[in-house]
């Protein structure tokens, strides 16, 4: 095993060599130019690529357009890229959500090819006598792997968009719940306020009740009471008295 490991550190090494500033500059590009939800483009691999592929493909890719060696502008954007795809297709939640999409999308452009071939009759009778090879050949065509690339773009497109949209719908409630928290601790603070304030009169307006009740019980010594006003009853009649001639 070591000597293979060996030959393969000295044929990445020749292969790196031979690599000029112009194959530098065009893998930044293409790297950059990438569908930045698929991984997989990112690294130049095809989907049923394994673990092994994805961290060769990345030791390659990334010495070509590692900053030290390559002198294009954005290298250092190209090889984040590079190791953010590698780190995705390590994980293998991520990979696996990844390869559910592209059994989608495979599982979409069947069901549109069984649709053609329904119209094709000579297509048809070709695909039952081959024994489903026909379809196998297909599937393994520079043809459909485009069709699945540009799929896989549609549906993970489509996941990003419904991701991003409930994330927003959750940050949206989680802001009103803590909007009607503290509304609901501001009314509780200014009720907490105000019965402090009103025990906090308590003793004054306790005492002056009782001062009101001495006060209008009885006058206090030395003071000289108002005589009470009589109001006159409009409904009842006054006689005036005579007067007196001399």
């Amino acid at each position: 095993m070591g000597d293979v490991k060996v030959d393969d550190d000295a044929l990445l090494k020749s292969f790196l060599a031979e690599v000029g500033e112009v194959e530098r500059d065009n893998e930044v590009v293409r790297i950059l130019s990438c569908f930045k939800l698929n991984p997989f483009e990112h690294l130049n691999l095809s989907f049923d690529s394994s673990t092994d592929d994805v961290k060769k493909q990345y030791r390659k890719i990334s010495l070509m357009v590692h900053p030290d060696k390559c002198k294009h502008p954005q290298a250092q954007e190209a090889f984040g890229a590079l190791a953010k795809a590698q780190q995705l297709l390590l994980n293998d939640q991520e990979r696996d959500y990844i390869l559910t999409q592209v059994h989608a999308a495979k599982e979409e452009l069947k069901m549109k090819r069984k649709k053609q071939l329904k119209k094709d009759t000579a297509s048809k009778i070709k695909s039952l006598v081959d024994e489903g090879k026909h379809e196998q050949i297909y599937e393994q065509s520079e043809e459909f792997q485009k069709e699945l690339k540009l799929k896989v773009r549609e549906i993970l497109t489509d996941q990003e968009w419904r991701r991003r949209k409930m994330a927003m719908r959750i940050s949206e409630e989680e802001g009103r719940l803590k909007k009607d928290e503290a509304e609901q601790k501001e009314m509780w603070k200014k009720k907490r306020e105000h019965e402090e304030q009103w025990e906090g009169t308590r003793e004054k307006r306790v005492s002056s009740w009782r001062d009101f009740q001495k006060s209008g019980k009885k006058a206090k010594k030395g003071e000289t009471r108002p005589p009470k006003l009589k109001t006159e009853d409009p409904n009842k009649s006054y006689v005036q008295r005579p007067v007196k001639k001399g």
